[in-house]
């Protein structure tokens, strides 16, 4: 069984599989200096973090909706 944590993609939000087009990731990826990323700037107070398994807590950034609390019904 491979390990979830290694398997996970950086580049897509641990929540809702979408990009999230994390500068810091996409950098570390192409080597490429980015802008400072969206993500430093932004409350991540309502992100539903509860819902994201401890073990994938950390590995990824997640995306602005997700951040920002919204969530599918």
């Amino acid at each position: 069984m491979a390990n979830t944590a290694q398997a996970l993609d950086a580049t897509r939000c641990p929540l809702c599989g979408e990009s999230n087009r994390c500068a810091m990731e996409i950098e570390r990826e192409t080597g490429q200096p980015q802008p400072p990323c969206w993500c430093m700037a932004v409350d991540f107070s309502l992100a539903p973090l509860e819902r994201l398994p401890e073990a994938l807590r950390g590995q990824a950034c997640l995306c602005a909706r997700c951040a920002a609390g919204a969530q599918d019904d």
